[in-house]
């Protein structure tokens, strides 16, 4: 893994993170049920370019 993907493979962690804690905020409101399935795809996306990298 050179420099680059290194400092992708960051970056991506910590937009997991605060998807993560979107998506905990989100589940416990439950006003809008398509924001719930929006960030669980951008979830799992965001996995999967990690995944990807590594």
């Amino acid at each position: 893994m050179d420099k680059r993907d290194k400092k992708r493979s960051e970056v991506l962690k910590q937009k997991l993170t605060k998807l993560q804690q979107l998506l905990a905020a989100a589940k416990q409101q439950a006003d809008e049920p398509d924001e719930v399935r929006n960030l669980e795809k951008q979830v799992a996306e965001t996995r999967a370019e990690l995944d990807k990298l590594k």
